[in-house]
């Protein structure tokens, strides 16, 4: 169905002429998923994005032989394009919100479509998108055909992109990322829907991640990009199982699975012994009864309904559960960024649930429980250097002069591995594993004894995120700190944390041991969450 032959893709800049793609070469039989992996800025979306011809203005596509069915896709005009985008192949982005416009309603955007495309006239226009919108398994389609995106959750926001990308039966799918930021329910969910899809129309499609479990879990065949180039082709089973090129075998190594510990993670030239790990019996905070109750159109509605769970000195408890659980609305309560209708939140014995959210910020024990937000980018202040994000909570938090907080910033980089050169760079010029430890010596700079990781890992590469995920570990171990580990990462969960607690509708199903609840869950949410989990692959090592 598709021949790409020497692709090249290459972009103008200030700094002159990037290679992003370099000569690579696929095929895509008819019925086929191919997966192409690789992390971030390894070409796998640009070269989407070339296929589709939607490439950025400083973009050109330089001696490529792109075939679909015959059209030669790198030389066909732009009305041809225009006819065959959406029609013949189609895409789901990789940010369903940003994809979808703001301010119209969902079931006008799918009308969209068909009627540019010739799939339906005015008249039948409604109805065809609801159609579509009941392909997808939408619940009560006619009522969420008037919704706006915002009016959506991003699992149902997904589904509305994949009816856009569906409603006039291309024969080829392109998805991009499309579970990023989707808990493991949701995603498993949107990933089985498009597999039955595909299957049940005889498409052929192209995934694009940087999850090789999922990759393995629903593509035929793998293609591992690595600096715009292809260096490992071949069947799933064969490509995760035995991989051949360094980078792969690098890729399988580093994503976290059952059995791995945070070291096994990293590459064996830079595996140092993992630091003993004994929490304290200790209590360090004690949440007690906590509810929260917002004002909702229908009435009061209870986001957080009474629970109680307990962290000890140097603990590590990991929060899991769906989108919407209640995971964040705690954390920003214990954090101090919102207070509780009811309840108790003990730290080291004092009830900080008395001390209005609105005045924390200035009370003195605001230093000893710190967060490390979920979005490096946005937590960051664009126009403050690394060194700058840095100091802020020492001059907000401390009476230390200028040379001593600068002095401060310079240990605290070199603590989280941070190269003393990028502290004068603002978060553009860092990449995301390098705003990941800016974020973290931020969170640690006035000594907390409490740090809460709100999906910290979430945008990384898996890659990234080991370095990441050692370096928590030994910063606990170092500095004696406990974590409260937010995340939908359950092979994560299950890698660095002591004790996990199950949310599910505001309420704790299951908590204990993390080895106890992940092998043995007693509640069948639990069971279904892991269930969900992809499985990561496992490379054979040879004998």
């Amino acid at each position: 169905m598709l021949t790409i032959k020497d692709l090249n893709v290459a972009f103008r800049t200030r700094r002159g002429i990037v290679d992003a793609v370099k000569g690579i070469s696929l095929e895509l039989g008819t019925g086929e998923t191919l997966g192409i992996v690789g992390e971030s800025g390894s070409g796998k979306s640009v070269t989407s994005y070339a296929l589709m011809r939607i490439l950025d203005a400083g973009g050109t596509i330089k001696a490529a032989d792109v075939t679909y069915s015959g059209i030669d896709l790198a030389k066909a005009t732009e009305r041809q394009m225009g006819d065959i985008r959406g029609r013949e192949i189609s895409m789901i982005f990789q940010n369903p919100r940003a994809a979808l416009n703001p301010i119209r309603k969902v079931g006008h955007q799918i009308e969209d479509v068909l009627r540019r495309h010739n799939r339906a006239t005015r008249s039948d226009a409604k109805a065809k998108a609801i159609e579509a919108m009941e392909a997808v398994k939408i619940r009560d389609a006619a009522s969420r055909y008037e919704a706006y995106p915002f009016e959506l959750s991003g699992g149902m926001c997904q589904r509305i992109v994949i009816a856009i990308a569906l409603a006039c039966d291309p024969r080829l799918l392109i998805a991009d990322e499309p579970t990023t930021g989707l808990d493991i329910t949701t995603q498993k969910a949107v990933m089985d829907l498009v597999a039955e899809l595909i299957r049940d129309r005889g498409m052929s499609a192209i995934v694009i991640t940087h999850d090789l479990g999922l990759a393995a879990q629903y593509c035929d065949r793998i293609a591992v990009m690595k600096d715009g180039v292809i260096v490992e082709t071949g069947p799933s089973a064969e490509v995760f199982g035995a991989p051949k090129h360094a980078y792969t075998q690098r890729l399988v190594d580093a994503t976290p699975r059952l059995g791995a510990t945070t070291r096994s993670l990293l590459p064996a030239e830079a595996r140092t012994p993992e630091p003993l790990h004994r929490p304290s019996d200790t209590p360090l905070l004690e949440v007690k009864s906590l509810v929260k109750t917002f004002a909702g159109k229908s009435g009061p509605v209870q986001a957080v309904k009474g629970i109680s769970f307990m962290v000890r000195e140097g603990e590590t408890v990991g929060l899991v559960g769906e989108s919407g659980c209640g995971k964040s609305t705690t954390s920003s309560m214990v954090v101090r960024l919102m207070d509780p209708t009811s309840g108790q939140i003990l730290f080291a014995g004092e009830d900080l649930a008395k001390a209005p959210a609105a005045g924390f910020a200035k009370d003195p024990r605001r230093s000893k429980i710190q967060m490390v937000f979920q979005d490096a980018t946005d937590s960051l202040n664009p126009r403050h250097t690394a060194a700058r994000a840095i100091e802020e909570p020492l001059r907000q938090m401390t009476r230390d002069g200028g040379k001593a907080r600068r002095e401060r910033v310079r240990d605290l980089a070199h603590l989280v591995g941070l190269p003393q050169h990028l502290l004068d760079r603002f978060p553009h010029q860092l990449s995301g594993g390098q705003k990941a430890r800016v974020g973290i010596a931020r969170a640690i700079a006035v000594d907390p004894r409490f740090l809460i990781l709100d999906e910290p890992t979430a945008a990384l590469d898996v890659s990234i995120q080991a370095v990441v995920l050692n370096l928590l570990v030994d910063l606990r171990s170092r500095l004696n700190m406990s974590y409260l580990f937010v995340s939908h990462d359950l092979n994560v969960v299950r890698l660095l944390c002591d004790h996990v607690v199950v949310m599910q509708n505001g309420a704790i199903v299951e908590s204990g041991p993390v080895a106890t609840v992940m092998d043995a869950p007693t509640n069948p949410y639990t069971a279904s969450l892991i269930d969900a989990a992809p499985q990561p692959p496992v490379r054979q090592l040879a004998a």
